[in-house]
């Protein structure tokens, strides 16, 4: 029996833009009537603002979606097993059917902001248009399933940051959705980007044969099919990544685990640690929750689902907390691995 590599895990950082593909099952339908894409846009609507994640493009296809996300206070996994979770039990209630939705893990791919940007909200927003949805831009101006309509002013969507995309356009609202549109235009002719959809400096080059080729020149550049960006910008992607997985390894090995991090905070808050754990709404717990959460959480690497059955609180109220956390963190000058009391 032949098995399959390893997943490689996601990466993500504050500010981190993502361009997020979910498939249906089989190539099945994820979204069978305009009710069921209502329902996922409502879902999406209130994840994003719950969790401070800007919504940059998207657009809804039968058997997939595409969505450009801006990751906020809570990591973008967190983000998606809200928003995928929730709406495969709705979608599965209501077709009174069983089993997976969704086709194994959803794609996600961190991209470089310049020069990417611009060209996947145009790359993502065509969509129904090369899927045979509609027939032409005009149509893609008032079709209600793509935030393009959004970007156009035809439909009003105060979750998606328009006013984001269109400073890239023009000064003046009316110039950048003008120029905008005929960017979208000239975009038409081009098809599917291959170049767009991860590991694009690949691509770009020509394939891995060419970037052989420029590595035996002495010219040499690092890949990685979860990043789209140039070389220097996947070089510090995963530089990032890798510094904060060698500091949990780190964490680890000195012995460091839920308990030990309880400790923590209850020496630099100057409390018993029973009553970091104590749920309440004294701003003191509170404090000292949220500090937990934080170094738990993004720190020591334990998930949202952990937490929540740990501290017996919901996983949104786990992500909230830990938000908070890094804010308190960062005022009061606050370390997991500082061993001086602070308060």
């Amino acid at each position: 029996m032949v098995t399959g590599m390893p997943r490689r895990a996601r990466i993500d950082a504050a500010g981190a833009i993502h361009h997020i593909i979910i498939r249906g099952i089989e190539r099945r339908k994820i979204f069978r009537s305009d009710s069921d894409r209502s329902n996922f846009l409502e879902r999406l609507e209130k994840t994003v603002t719950a969790t401070q994640t800007a919504c940059l493009g998207w657009a809804l296809i039968p058997n997939h979606a595409h969505l450009l996300l801006r990751t906020g206070s809570v990591p973008i996994s967190s983000v998606m097993r809200r928003l995928l979770t929730g709406y495969a039990v709705s979608f599965n209630r209501k077709y009174r059917r069983h089993g997976q939705l969704f086709q194994n893990r959803y794609k996600s791919i961190l991209c470089q902001e310049d020069p990417y940007l611009k060209e996947l909200v145009r790359y993502i927003h065509l969509n129904p248009l090369r899927a045979g949805l509609i027939s032409d831009v005009r149509a893609l101006d008032r079709y209600p399933w793509s935030g393009h309509s959004a970007i156009m002013g035809s439909t009003t969507r105060e979750w998606q940051d328009t006013e984001y995309v269109l400073r890239f356009f023009g000064d003046s609202i009316s110039v950048a959705r003008r120029t905008y549109r005929a960017f979208v235009q000239k975009g038409v002719s081009e098809g599917k980007r291959h170049d767009l959809t991860g590991g694009g400096l690949i691509r770009s080059l020509g394939g891995w044969q060419h970037v052989k080729a420029l590595r035996k020149a002495g010219i040499r550049y690092k890949c990685d099919e979860r990043i789209l960006g140039d070389g220097d910008f996947v070089e510090r992607v995963l530089k990032a990544a890798d510094d904060r997985l060698e500091r949990r390894y780190d964490l680890e090995a000195q012995g460091y685990d839920f308990d030990t991090v309880v400790e923590r905070v209850s020496n630099v808050l100057d409390m018993e640690a029973r009553d970091v754990l104590r749920r309440g709404k004294d701003p003191q717990t509170v404090k000292a929750r949220s500090l937990l959460c934080y170094w738990a959480n993004r720190e020591l690497g334990m998930t949202t689902v952990e937490l929540s059955h740990r501290l017996r609180v919901c996983q949104s109220a786990v992500s909230r907390a830990s938000s908070r956390g890094e804010s308190i963190a960062i005022q009061n000058n606050l370390k997991l691995l500082n061993e001086t009391r602070e308060t």
